[in-house]
Order: structure tokens, then sequence, then C-alpha cells
């Protein structure tokens, strides 16, 4: 395996994932997988040429910085074969938040296929994911409430990363997203922590991949 291989590791499940959108942007990679640890952190894991892993780490890093998640990066040029067997990590799933702890991407095509293809639903200028991410059930539970009550927005889902972090996602046109997440992150005030909050108009591929099915 000629490529290299590019980890960052930040601090709260939004700040990874407008992280990786910007590397998902930023270079020509490909996301491996994503893996948990239990200390509130998501790793990304990319692969690519030298120079596109580069790019995408330093573009992944400045944003993370920006929103508080304390990236940590590296780039290992062609790792050694036998490193892979901690580098990539098998399937885990952890009982105590009853999540996987390691996400594969899937990618979705028309066909159904495996092809690294940038699903439909992003192939509108106007589409966007946002994120509301606390800690305590009770404040992103007011906040999603408060976000559907705002806009036409649909809910994916919530991640856990531990700690009483909890994050939810909604999809919706962008002018939609925004209000809706404007709306939920001003109810988390008095209710628990705010970690983050971000709108992503248009995601990418990786960031679409790794959504809750």
């Amino acid at each position: 395996m000629h490529q290299a291989l590019g980890i960052l590791e930040v601090t709260g499940f939004t700040p990874a994932m407008v992280a990786l959108d910007c590397m998902d942007k930023a270079g020509d990679i490909t996301l491996l997988q994503t893996e948990s640890n239990d200390f509130y952190g998501v790793v990304l894991k990319v692969q690519g040429s030298v120079a596109n892993v580069s790019a995408a780490i330093a573009a992944g890093q400045a944003v993370a910085e920006q929103m508080g998640g304390k990236p940590v990066a590296t780039i290992i040029n062609r790792p050694d074969d036998r490193a892979w067997a901690a580098l990539k990590s098998p399937p885990e799933s952890s009982p105590l938040i009853q999540q996987p702890v390691v996400k594969t991407p899937v990618y979705e095509s028309a066909t159904g296929s495996s092809l690294r293809k940038e699903p439909a639903v992003a192939d509108s200028n106007s589409f966007a994911l946002g994120f509301i991410e606390t800690q305590g059930f009770t404040a992103v539970f007011e906040a999603i409430d408060s976000a559907c009550k705002a806009a036409n927005v649909e809910v994916l889902g919530k991640e856990k990363l531990g700690g009483g972090y909890i994050t939810v996602i909604v999809k919706g046109d962008v002018a939609a997203v925004k209000a809706a997440i404007e709306a939920g992150t001003a109810k988390v005030q008095g209710l628990g922590k705010l970690i983050a909050s971000h709108v992503i108009p248009r995601p990418s591929a990786a960031v679409l991949a790794l959504l809750p099915k």
C-alpha cells in the first residue's frame, strides 16, 4: 500500500464532522474509517497521495481548531504493512452507549454499487445538514424539539460519544436548517452545556457516508 495515511483526532462529534467535510473538499482523499475513543474524541483516518492528504489534514485541523475541537494530527507516509493490524480497527460497538465505536463509511450510488460516489441527496446546492451537540440529554431534547418547530427539517438521528456528549442531526434546505439550528441552539442555555452547533451546506460524500441510516 503506497498511499499516505492521515490521522486527525478531534474532540466532539460535530467538530469532527465539520473537519471531515472540509478535508473531503480540500483534497482527493478517501475516508478509511472513524474511531471513537473514551474521552469524547473522534479519530478520522483518511488515505490518498501525500499532497492530497496533507492538504486535507491542514484544512480539517484548521476548522477543528476554530471550533474548539482540540485537534491532533499526523501523516504517515506508506504505513508499514505490519502496522495495519493496529492502524485499521475491526468493527466494534460500545454496550455502554449502544453505538458503533468504529465506523466504516457506506457510500451510495444510483446503482447501489460501492463506488465512491456522492449520494443523490447532496446533489442540490440548497441541501444542508445541521448539528447540535450538547453535554446532557435534557438540553439536546429541548433543542431538537425547538429546531423542528422552527423550520421544516427532518431528524436523521442522534450520535453519542460517552461522557454525556450527544449530537442530534437534521437535514433540509439551507435556509430551513439554519433557522432550525439557531432556534435549537438558543434553547440549550440553562439546560446543559453546548459543545457545538453547525450547518454544513452541500455536505461531502464522506460525511453523508457516516450518517445514521
